[in-house]
């Protein structure tokens, strides 16, 4: 919203008795029935016939909506909702003390419908609770210092990260496990390729030598089923190359569950079986993609966790935030982008690491939560002089002509950018990738064999709709497989179609963004049935009818890859710029790469998108790292 010299507030006829204005506000867009709803009701609990009460309660809906935790009136007042250029909201000034009077809105822990701080931010109640809580339980929790034995932990860190980069001034991955031994929470970020499933397989490795008695009381979680498959086998892999007792690596846990089914979900109902009455039966819970966890799901789990358990988050804070309220691990590793730690713990860590951490820069506050956050900067997968690194560098730091020029000049074979084609000539421009890519995953009859193939590569759009959405273009997909004679059917069930799950279904035990592909099934006369791969390696069968939400997967939006990664990806940009178009999103579709990806943009859309991130209104970083 730009801001206007003279918006004109709404009046009480406005919103309070004329329908007409309440249907001019529906008719734009800008407000859902859900966000009018809920303020016609907060107005009516006020009782004064105050508009803009109205309208302060349709804001924080519409930003609960849209992912904010809360509204920041700062960023409204004295503004006009677009799209109704006579009605605006009130100056801040007259606008707070409207909404301090009034009896649906309480100051922090009242119990009122809204809660307004003295950040002049406007929260839902249960959003509040939510922050409040988390807040309050992350900050205890790093104040927290369990007993380790100092030599102890030096002599298993020795044999567990040997120092086999002599050119890595300090060790990272061996930094984040003497935090996570030390601390009773960490946070441990970094890209993909720096290292952090192998540090999350080694931390467990160490803690259990240290404390035997964890044996049996680790958790291993993260926020989708296709995470915590891939979370699990990516720890089976790491535990194979340990410096470690053969009982300690017998005790490493190789299942990870999702977040919901660790805390126990109650069929209909937003409460789960473990809370603070009925904690979790754990002493360590390690949560990966911790960037996609929102706050409220966050605050549930270390609201069921014991208070003596340790906490561990992993994740990419550049990465994308989740969908529903909150940036909560941006929030968490606060405004530094390097490893800062308070003087007295830096020279903790140099003497049971070895590291020259005292040499590293020194933190310019005095906050116990800096101190448990490490971020894992050396990159095992790309060189820090390679195409992904210059271009990944410059995406996080929102240049957007240095990000294309890298782009431009990256090596062909790792990373390549076409303009983005016309719609009328995506088709001949697809066909060649489409058929070299999804061919051999639709060569054979073998499910896993199947599932392998047609995982190695994945078409990413930025949207749904639209000629470059995901819906169409894995129309697109299915018509050139079609012609090529590689399905059936360019459209419906046929043999080879790749589809997602979009919901939970906890009776099939399947999660939101699981992966399956139909295939004839010779022990049901070659009837079609839904393949899917578990983090276990075995192989489950349904019959297509009895999957409730999904839909087509050749292609995915780049909120749903996350979690994933693939050989090689094709990134999809719209023609014109979008505000979901950020230089998260665009990180996060390059990242899913282990190899190789190609972008499909404009140059101004690029540059665009890159110079825009996500923001998120919260009061939960400036509770943490106090940002003026």
């Amino acid at each position: 919203m730009s801001p206007e010299q003279h918006p004109t507030p709404i009046s009480d006829k406005d919103l309070s008795s004329d329908e007409k204005s309440r249907r001019r506000l529906e008719s734009t867009g800008y407000f859902s029935h859900l966000d009018l709803h809920f303020a016609a009701f907060m107005e009516r609990l006020d009782g004064r016939g105050q508009a803009d009460i109205f309208l302060a309660a349709a804001l924080v809906s519409r930003c609960n909506r849209a992912g904010h935790v809360c509204a920041d009136l700062t960023v409204y007042a004295g503004q006009k909702i677009p799209g109704v250029g006579d009605i605006g909201c009130p100056a801040l000034k007259d606008w707070l003390k409207l909404l301090e009077n009034s009896p649906v809105v309480g100051r922090p822990e009242e119990f009122k419908p809204l809660i307004l701080d003295h950040g002049q931010r406007l929260y839902l109640q249960r959003y509040w609770k939510y922050e409040n809580l988390l807040a309050r339980a992350l900050l205890n929790r790093a104040a927290k210092a369990p007993f380790v034995d100092p030599a102890g932990v030096r002599a298993n860190l020795a044999r567990l990260f040997p120092d086999q980069s002599p050119s890595l001034e300090v060790n990272w991955q061996k930094v984040a496990a003497a935090v996570a031994a030390c601390k009773g929470f960490c946070v441990i970020s970094g890209g993909p390729g720096t290292g952090k499933t192998t540090t999350i397989a080694r931390i467990m490795a160490l803690l259990l030598s240290l404390e035997p008695g964890l044996a049996g009381r680790i958790a291993l979680a993260a926020p989708t089923g296709k995470a915590a498959d891939r979370m699990g086998a990516a720890i089976r892999q790491a535990k194979l190359n340990m410096d470690c007792p053969e009982e300690v690596r017998r005790h490493i846990p190789e299942a990870a569950a999702t977040i919901h089914r660790l805390l126990g979900t109650i069929p209909d109902s937003p409460y789960f079986r473990h809370h603070s009455e009925n904690p979790l039966p754990v002493s360590l819970a390690i949560v990966d993609e911790a960037s996609m966890v929102d706050l409220a799901l966050l605050a549930k789990l270390v609201q069921a966790l014991p208070d003596e358990a340790r906490l561990i988050l992993v994740g990419d804070r550049n990465q994308l935030a989740s969908v529903e309220a909150g940036a909560v691990l941006g929030d968490i590793c606060g405004p530094a982008d390097q490893n800062l730690f308070s003087k007295d713990f830096a020279d903790y860590l140099d003497q049971i690491t070895g590291s020259p951490l005292s040499a590293c820069a020194i933190a310019p506050w005095d906050n116990t939560l800096g101190d448990c956050i490490v971020r894992l900067q050396h990159n095992y997968r790309f060189p820090g002089d390679g195409s992904f690194a210059a271009v990944g560098g410059a995406i996080r730091q929102g240049d957007g002509q240095a990000a294309f020029e890298a782009l431009l000049s990256a090596d062909s074979a790792v990373l390549t950018r076409q303009p983005l084609p016309p719609p009328a000539d995506l088709e001949r421009e697809l066909t060649a990738t489409v058929i070299g890519e999804y061919c051999s995953g639709l060569a054979g009859s073998d499910p896993r064999t199947a599932l392998l193939g047609l995982n190695r590569f994945r078409l990413l759009c930025a949207l749904r709709e639209g000629p470059y959405g995901v819906v169409a273009i894995n129309r697109l997909v299915e018509k050139i497989l079609y012609k090529a004679g590689l399905i059936s059917s360019p459209g419906g069930w046929y043999a080879g179609r790749l589809i997602m799950v979009t919901a939970n279904d906890y009776h099939l035990r399947l999660f939101n963004g699981d992966i399956g592909m139909a295939l004839p099934d010779p022990l049901e006369n070659s009837e079609l049935r839904v393949f899917f791969q578990g983090g276990d390696g075995l192989l489950r069968k349904f019959h297509p009818a009895r999957l409730t939400a999904h839909e087509t997967a050749f292609a995915v939006t780049v909120h749903k890859s996350q979690g994933s990664e693939y050989d090689g990806v094709l990134l999809l940009l719209p023609a014109h710029d979008a505000p979901v178009l950020t230089r998260e999103l665009v990180y996060t579709g390059l990242t899913r790469a282990r190899s190789h990806a190609a972008v499909w943009t404009d140059e101004a859309v690029f540059q665009s998108a890159v110079s825009r991130r996500v923001e998120r209104f919260s009061g939960l970083g400036n509770g943490f790292w106090q940002v003026k």
